[in-house]
């Protein structure tokens, strides 16, 4: 369970640190439209931080994290929060610039799938615990 603790202690930090980021940046390269880079904050705060201590208390309540696929659920979840992030981040830090690539909101599509189905994943476990 302390694995759940400091996952969302870290996602906590980046998320904080995305906000920020996202200020200064903007503010660096006196940036003033839109990019994918205001909501990276939100998102990993939330698909992140949020999360993990939701399925901490969720591990402490049901014992979710003792069961057999629960590691490799973990694993797929962050893969997929990881992809969400970078592919929101090189697609934000483009657009600041004026660029874009046409395949990244796809990757971070992925990402978003990936993310979907290990929240259904981590639901099964959870149901089968809750019996």
């Amino acid at each position: 369970m302390k694995k759940l603790y400091y996952t969302s202690f870290f996602y906590a930090v980046l998320g904080l640190l995305a906000g920020v980021f996202y200020r200064e940046i903007t503010k660096y390269n006196d940036f003033s439209g839109d990019t994918v880079l205001v909501a990276l904050h939100t998102h990993i705060l939330v698909l992140g931080f949020i999360f993990f201590i939701l399925l901490l208390i969720l591990s402490k309540l049901f014992n979710i994290h003792e069961a057999k696929s629960f590691g490799a659920m973990y694993i797929v979840y962050n893969i997929g929060l990881l992809i969400t992030i970078g592919a929101m981040t090189t697609r934000g830090m483009l657009q600041m610039n004026g660029d874009d690539i046409s395949f990244l909101p796809h990757i971070a599509g992925l990402g978003h799938a990936i993310l979907g189905g290990s929240i259904i994943w981590m639901l099964v476990l959870l149901g089968k615990r809750i019996k």
